[in-house]
């Protein structure tokens, strides 16, 4: 550890286990209150359309708006953490994520709505992006469990608030939910943003030591990375598997009124909700659970062979949901499957291409390939075009499958040996 501190300048002494999981619970904390701002959505659309009376496929060009601005400015915001430090940019994403929600609450027209979630969007992604890029650096020896434990905060910090949200949706109506929901997640972000800290040269490990993990020793700067045409391949797997998960987020609700299974009491290990309640409530747990655990399970069997699996299980998991989830008990069962094998990208893509091209603008990099969620956003109002011109929603479902069956092969007989050579010749160089 000493002839590390030594070769690295400026250097710093290497901090406790604890004031490094204190950074991670800190960034954690902030993933749970902006993940209502992407995954409460789907309750207020039904509402939305019954008191305006505008089609679906337009309110959900919100949602698409939302996510697109959410992912492809954190490159910009991932920028100014690497230089300036993450407290400034998740200061700012508070403030943001709650005008956004305040404008949704008066909002009496479409591009109201689409403002509101634009500005949500911009301040939620400042938040994501920090967080996840903080992880990454604090963490080198455990990537994948880091990135994955504070990507989980945005998974199933939501879930607690499935319930909360839509007694107060019917209580007090949608536009009061979007007032108190988005200036109290918004002000707690803002708290939070006080304490978070860098890492300074020699405060952490090494990278991991692991025959079953490729990581680089070079840092590559963002303008190097977006020349890697590997880049552009993991940019294009992110895409296809983002896809499927981003329509069900967005579409739970719908696809259950339109198969008239969302009001169907549903009994479960003891617990009886309506369907689509049940339904949302295992998906956020699930969606959660599966990023530390695929992390985890990354850092030791490695990223392709864990991306090999898990996107396998998700082609699966999509296809079983359109024969089988017709049924309410079903379809509380299956969609929780497809999250729990959709949600770990958002560890394993960062965490990948942190090892391709190292630590020190792992926000930066990381940011830019996570733009892919936003590209994968703009194919869901697709997928409504889809489902409205056919009548139903079995080809949306049969590409989603197919597409993420792609994407599995191509980790493991693509991605895996070209990773191995672009490492090692910059390890040479």
């Amino acid at each position: 550890m000493t002839e590390m501190v030594q070769a690295t300048a400026p250097s710093a002494a290497r901090v406790s286990d604890t004031f490094r999981w204190t950074q991670l619970a800190i960034g954690v904390a902030a993933m749970v209150m902006i993940a209502n701002y992407q995954y409460g959505w789907t309750f207020f659309v039904p509402d939305i359309q019954k008191k305006f009376g505008w089609d679906r496929a337009s309110i959900q060009w919100a949602f698409t708006l939302f996510v697109l601005f959410e992912t492809w400015l954190v490159p910009i915001e991932g920028w100014f953490v690497d230089k300036y430090g993450p407290r400034l940019v998740v200061l700012i994403g508070g403030i943001l994520c709650a005008i956004g929600w305040a404008i949704n609450a008066q909002a009496t027209s479409l591009n109201g709505y689409y403002l509101g979630m634009i500005i949500a969007g911009i301040g939620a992604g400042g938040v994501y992006g920090t967080c996840v890029g903080n992880a990454l650096k604090w963490f080198p020896d455990k990537r994948g469990l880091a990135a994955g434990i504070t990507a989980a905060g945005f998974g199933a910090g939501s879930a607690l608030t499935v319930a909360p949200i839509q007694a107060m949706i019917k209580d007090s109506g949608f536009q009061t939910t979007f007032l108190y929901f988005g200036l109290g997640q918004g002000i707690i972000i803002v708290l939070l943003s006080f304490f978070l800290l860098a890492p300074k040269a020699g405060q952490v490990p090494m990278v991991a030591q692991n025959p079953n993990l490729v990581q680089s020793r070079r840092n590559y700067q963002p303008t190097e990375v977006l020349r890697q045409p590997i880049f552009w391949l993991m940019y294009f797997m992110f895409v296809i598997v983002g896809a499927g998960g981003l329509m069900v987020t967005a579409n739970l609700k719908p696809i259950a009124v339109d198969w008239k299974i969302d009001s169907v009491a549903v009994t479960l290990i003891g617990v009886t909700m309506t369907a689509v309640t049940f339904a949302a409530t295992i998906d956020r747990v699930l969606n959660g659970l599966t990023r530390p655990f695929f992390g985890w399970i990354s850092d030791m069997i490695g990223r392709e062979n864990t991306m090999f699996i898990a996107f396998g299980m998700e082609g699966v998991g999509i296809w079983a949901l359109y024969m089988f989830g017709h049924d309410p008990i079903w379809f509380v069962i299956l969609s929780g499957f497809v999250f729990f094998a959709w949600g770990e990208i958002y560890s394993l893509f960062p965490s990948t291409c942190t090892d391709t091209f190292g630590a020190k603008f792992a926000t930066t990099n990381a940011g830019l390939l996570y733009t892919a969620k936003g590209t994968a956003a703009l194919l869901v109002p697709v997928a409504n075009y889809v489902q409205q011109t056919a009548g139903n929603w079995d080809n949306v479902f049969l590409i989603a499958a197919g597409a993420n069956i792609l994407a599995s092969l191509l980790a493991i007989f693509m991605l895996k040996p070209w990773r191995k050579v672009v490492v090692e010749k910059s390890s040479a160089i």
